[in-house]
């Protein structure tokens, strides 16, 4: 006897409902009352099986009909029991979010391949968190993997495991460099976390150093999700943490059973040779795809990669299926303001100081020591007389190098914001320009000292810069905004929301939040900052991540 998917089906003394799995005299079952594990395959030609039958209640006996809302409960648990069991989609009876429709083309491609293997480089806002964590979900359902990691920045870390609990029901472990004493603390003889832990969210820049990086090998789970995978592209600067990186995801990628779901926004930084070690992340074949791929005779290698790698912009799916998905219209505008003469002065000042540092410099690492510090000097004094005050005060981090290109190494991390993602935390710290040896260039550290007063006598009215930015938030305010101001210093930061709480009425709540608090603390603060109507929040770089500021 044929059952469609769905029916309800008695054999062994139970009722089952028939899952999608069935194929011939093999049907794949899951009992009525029953859960996933309890899944079970019959074999019709020795069991005998037929369709289940059911009584209808008694009208006159209240005990088996119930009252209204009863019956509608029922109604509702038996429409979600079976739409894990008789739809295409074994998960989603325990999906609390409705995706929508283009949410769903990641999915509908990754159940097509085996190993799942998916490169998902949406643009930031269409949800590539959700898409990932639709693909995780319905292979667990669907049995096909029991353990997951995602690999994130350490800033995600929180978020990730709130997206999984919340909105698909996937209690996870953080395995962070605060939290891995705790949990190999509770892990048996010979047993790794990751042996006890199904679920994990991983820092990624914690997990890739020598020590951890093979146990997490040996023991990873059968599915992996490595958020901001453009950060593991091979690196070919030399630079050490993205290498670190870079091999981790190789040595993952490296076992052909291992599913990989690979999650960014910026899949291409410009560089090519870094995004094909993406792509050859998915298929070791695809590095040797040919450099353009356009025209007919590469249709062939178009179609082989279309089946792993999914990439939209918002215009591709504003309109969908008939569907609209209300992104918000991002509305861009600047504003000018002019120097005030006391800071044009001192900006030449500055200037001028910068260009005999660097000329004078003998050698090339001491050139390149100045001219790293005159590039922070620079750059601070344009962000604020606070950040180029503390600049002026603070010895140059190049300046303890020993080499012209460790020099630059420093020098482009610290001021040209190509901070690793494992140095995030500190992208909002002044880089420093005092570039003198100890005991040498008086002089010089005397001028600095002199540029740095002159530089804390501009605060305030003197600052054209800051004017403008309090008129624009009080009209921001005005017209019913919550402004958020963004500040490359801590400084800077500080110094803005100081001016801004003397500057606005007493109902208006000004909270400052820079890399000095813990993320913790940070997210505490933003959250508190949520519940005053009339709200001002200053921030620096350390929020542009792992927090939703919507």
């Amino acid at each position: 006897m044929t059952f469609a998917v769905g029916s309800l089906v008695r054999a062994r003394g139970r009722e089952w409902v028939v899952l999608p799995e069935s194929e011939g005299d093999l049907l794949v079952l899951r009992p009525l009352r029953g859960t996933e594990d309890e899944v079970t395959g019959v074999l019709q030609t020795l069991e005998r099986v037929e369709s289940a039958q059911f009584a209808l209640p008694d009208p006159g006996d209240p005990g088996q009909i119930g009252d209204y809302r009863s019956a509608r409960l029922l109604r509702d648990a038996v429409r979600l029991g079976f739409r894990s069991s008789a739809g295409p989609f074994r998960s989603f009876a325990s999906v609390a979010v409705e995706p929508r429709p283009y949410q769903l083309v990641p999915l509908l491609m990754a159940l097509r391949l085996d190993p799942v293997r998916m490169l998902i480089a949406d643009d930031v806002g269409i949800g590539k968190t959700i898409e990932a964590g639709l693909i995780a979900k319905e292979l667990l359902a669907r049995g096909e993997v029991e353990r997951l990691a995602v690999l994130c920045p350490p800033a995600l870390a929180e978020q990730w495991q709130g997206e999984l609990s919340d909105k698909f029901h996937i209690d996870s472990e953080l395995v962070l460099s605060s939290t891995v004493t705790r949990l190999e603390r509770h892990c048996g003889p010979n047993e790794s976390l990751f042996d006890r832990h199904p679920f994990v969210v991983v820092s990624t820049d914690f997990i890739k150093s020598p020590r951890h990086v093979e146990e997490f090998k040996r023991a990873c789970p059968e599915l992996v999700i490595v958020d901001e995978a453009h950060t593991c592209a091979s690196a070919m600067e030399g630079r050490s943490a993205q290498i670190q990186r870079h091999k981790l995801v190789a040595g993952l990628a490296a076992d052909p059973a291992r599913h990989l779901i690979l999650v960014t926004a910026t899949p291409h930084s410009g560089k090519e040779e870094a995004f094909r070690s993406l792509l050859g992340f998915l298929d070791e074949e695809f590095l040797q795809l040919p450099m353009e791929l356009g025209g007919d005779h590469n249709r062939s290698h178009r179609q082989r990669l279309a089946r792993h790698f999914v990439q939209r912009r918002r215009g591709d799916i504003k309109q969908y299926l008939d569907e609209e998905t209300p992104f918000p219209d991002r509305e861009e505008a600047e504003d000018t303001y002019k120097l005030s003469p006391e800071y044009k002065k001192l900006f030449d000042r500055v200037l001028r100081y910068a260009r005999e540092t660097v000329l004078d410099a003998a050698g090339d690492h001491r050139r390149r020591v100045r001219w790293w510090s005159a590039l922070a000097l620079l750059r601070s004094l344009a962000s604020s007389p606070a950040a180029a005050a503390a600049t002026m005060r603070t010895r140059a981090a190049a300046a303890d190098t020993e080499t012209p290109e460790e020099a630059d190494e420093i020098g482009r991390r610290t001021v040209l914001d190509l901070m690793d993602a494992d140095l995030a935390e500190g992208t909002d710290v002044i880089p420093g320009g005092d570039a003198e040896e100890e005991g040498e260039e008086a002089g010089a550290r005397r001028r600095l000292l002199e540029m740095a007063r002159e530089a804390e006598a501009l605060k305030g009215a003197k600052d054209a810069k800051l004017q403008k930015a309090v008129k624009l938030v009080s009209e921001l305010l005005a017209d019913g905004y919550h402004p958020i101001v963004f500040c490359r210093f801590i400084d800077t930061a500080e110094y803005v929301a100081e001016a801004l709480r003397k500057a606005l009425d007493g109902d208006t709540e000004v909270v400052a939040v820079t890399g000095t608090l813990p993320p913790d603390e940070r997210e505490t603060r933003v959250a508190a900052l949520a519940e005053h109507p009339r709200r001002v929040l200053v921030c620096t770089d350390c929020l542009s991540e792992g927090i939703n500021l919507q």
